[in-house]
């Protein structure tokens, strides 16, 4: 078995095709092939349907212990080259987008002044997205929101949000006084969260504690998508504090809720395995510049911090 059969393999999974995968690899198809022919020949099963192009089931637990073995390969490298330079190497990091907003920025202008050498690739989406992504070595880390489903998966808190009413100033909600009691919300159309999303599940513990069931005149896995309809007049919806930006706050309102808990966003890694020295780096550097923060969007709260203000005026 050699550590090009594994990579072909591993291509395959995720480019869908030979040829793209030849591609990727800097190669070309018929080595492609020949790498796949002979694993399989090893191996005595087959890899990958030849008709559809897909991996097959016993492919697909090749590929899963393949990605494993091709991360600890890229880590010796990373770790060799700590102990002779400056860490170099490439970091896939995993991102919810609430949290990209504001962290992002501060990460890059502290990657540039301590790590010139590690490329940062970071890829966004919801927690359903990513966790996968992370177990199987797609992604290195990944900020994520609590509570992380994967057993695989291990944490370590950030920071933690508050959760709104996000509204129109036009919409009644708004001209109430005081924290919004679920009673009153369960009285209006919101947009909300997937159910099973962990924002949902906080949403909805919430509400039943309240002895209330919330409406949804839609339910989206996308924040993203959420705060745009929203903001594109189609009705309150509840979301993180963070997603009402500073330049839409003259037409709509963060507003608090009566007796919801704060949204914990923690740091993911894999349970097992030793990281690389770039992953190690990136690691520290995010819990550091997140701790030390200066500067923070309304509702987020950081270790040790317990003051934030809302801003519905």
């Amino acid at each position: 078995m050699e550590v090009r059969q594994l990579e072909a393999l591993v291509g395959i999974a995720e480019n869908g095709t030979f040829s793209r995968t030849a591609d990727a690899l800097g190669t070309v198809q018929s080595n492609i092939s020949t790498r796949i022919a002979r694993l399989e020949s090893e191996l005595g099963t087959e890899l990958v349907n030849r008709s559809s192009g897909t991996v097959t089931e016993s492919g697909q637990v090749v590929v899963e212990r393949a990605r494993r073995i091709l991360l600890e390969i890229r880590a010796i490298a990373s770790d060799v080259s700590e102990l002779n330079a400056d860490v170099s190497g490439v970091v896939t990091l995993g991102m919810i987008g609430t949290a990209g907003r504001w962290v992002v920025p501060l990460l890059l202008d502290h990657l540039r002044q301590r790590y010139t050498k590690i490329n940062l690739r970071i890829s966004e989406g919801t927690n359903s997205a990513l966790e996968p992504r992370l177990v199987n070595g797609q992604l290195d880390i990944a900020v994520l929101a609590w509570p992380v489903a994967k057993k695989e998966l291990t944490a370590v808190d950030l920071f933690t949000e508050d959760l709104v009413v996000i509204a129109s100033r036009e919409h009644p909600l708004a001209a109430v006084n005081g924290p919004l009691p679920f009673s009153l919300l369960a009285q209006h159309e919101l947009l909300l969260p997937m159910r099973g999303t962990p924002i949902r599940r906080e949403i909805d513990d919430a509400a039943h504690g309240a002895g209330v069931e919330l409406n949804a005149l839609v339910e989206l896995d996308g924040l993203r998508t959420i705060a745009s309809m929203t903001f594109d007049g189609h009705g309150p919806s509840i979301l993180p504090a963070t997603m009402l930006s500073p330049h839409l706050r003259s037409n709509f309102v963060a507003l608090p809720i009566e007796g919801i808990a704060k949204r914990r966003v923690v740091l993911a890694s894999r349970r097992f395995g030793f990281p690389a020295a770039p992953v190690r780096a990136i690691h520290a550097l995010l819990r550091e510049v997140v701790a030390h923060a200066s500067a923070t969007p309304d509702g987020v709260y950081l270790p040790g911090r317990e003051t934030s203000v809302h801003t519905t005026s």
